[in-house]
């Protein structure tokens, strides 16, 4: 076990709040503001994008701890809150793609945007879910408080409150306001059986994430890859995803949509079975965990300059400042992990990858 940094006294609520705010920023900064998704010239959409996927992510973290489970059941929940984002909040899988450059009618099928909304379910659960709580994890990483909830029952009840205030800010602001005056775009009403379906899942992948927390812990007899293995094969496995999003904006109306389909299908399973067999080895540790999320960080940041071409000279300038921003606090942490005592840690509960 490693020594405990506050000397055994009771921690302050500064030090309590310090990782709850963390995980509330990182969440939307890495997923929304890293990747381009969010930019500069409307960084006021933060404000909901802290509401919803801060308070989503901390949410689904809190109830992962208190159940006792491990990465497998963030990952469904993560699941769960992109259905609702998609299906529920803003809708956007369910209506009609209104950016420039993007096929409206390809993929679409029984009122669901297939390609986009696959992507968006693997990006949203591991970049605005899994990820910043590694990475958030790795910053506090004393046991004492890594493996153990962040939020009392207030703030968990205050939590809730303020995400479905944020979710009802950010389907507002896009469904009647964004959509129709920016992207001039019809008004879109998703039919009810839709929304209920996609309620219907996300009940789903709430009772599978618990039911499945007893996957994704440690196993004794495996060994993981080295660090730089783990690291190059974040990029492997993550760049391809966008693959999605260029059958999106590519126009390749003509591919038969099986094939983008069950080719992202296939890699996703796949990518999660490889993943989940090296981060439950028994010598998986931080220098992984980093290594795996500064990966899929950097997947995130470099693939979301796809979009550049209709960004404003500023905004690019921005994203490209802020994503070395992060680069370097990355690689700071880094340095902090490697200063960390080489003893053993008693982790029965392991951190979320």
């Amino acid at each position: 076990m490693t020594g405990d940094p506050t000397g055994g006294r009771a921690l302050s609520g500064w030090e309590r709040a310090a990782p709850v705010l963390t995980l509330l920023l990182l969440s939307p900064l890495i997923g929304e503001v890293m990747s381009g998704a969010t930019l500069l010239s409307y960084i006021g959409a933060l404000v909901p994008e802290i509401m919803v996927w801060g308070c989503g992510t901390l949410m689904i973290r809190d109830a992962v701890r208190r159940w006792r489970g491990a990465w497998t059941s963030v990952l469904l929940l993560g699941l769960g809150l992109s259905v609702a984002e998609e299906f529920v909040i803003q809708q956007t899988s369910i209506a009609p793609l209104p950016w420039m450059g993007a096929n409206p009618i390809y993929g679409r099928v029984f009122g669901v945007n297939w390609p986009y909304f696959l992507f968006q379910l693997g990006f949203e659960a591991v970049w605005i879910v899994l990820v910043p709580i590694q990475v958030t994890e790795l910053i506090f990483s004393e046991p004492d408080r890594r493996d153990v909830p962040w939020l009392r029952t207030r703030g968990l009840v205050s939590s809730g409150i303020v995400f479905v205030v944020g979710s009802f800010i950010a389907w507002f602001s896009w469904t009647q306001f964004a959509r129709p005056l920016a992207f001039h775009v019809p008004p879109y009403s998703p039919p009810p059986l839709t929304v209920a379906l996609g309620l219907l899942a996300i009940a789903l992948l709430v009772v599978a994430a618990h039911a499945s927390r007893i996957y994704g812990h440690t196993r004794a007899g495996r060994t993981a890859p080295a660090p730089w293995v783990v690291f190059l094969g974040a990029l492997l496995l993550g760049f391809p995803w966008y693959g999605l999003m260029v059958v999106v904006f590519g126009g390749w109306s003509d591919l038969p949509l099986s094939i983008p389909l069950a080719s992202a299908s296939v890699w996703g399973i796949g990518t999660f079975l490889l993943i989940g067999r090296w981060t439950t080895a028994s010598d998986w540790e931080d220098r992984h965990r980093w290594a795996l999320t500064f990966g899929g960080l950097l997947v995130c940041m470099l693939a979301g300059f796809l979009g550049a071409a209709a960004w404003s000279r500023t905004d690019t300038m921005a994203k490209a400042v802020m994503n070395f921003a992060a680069v370097v606090g990355m690689l700071q942490l880094r340095r902090k992990i490697g200063r960390r005592s080489k003893a053993p840690i008693d982790d029965p509960h392991p951190a979320v990858l």
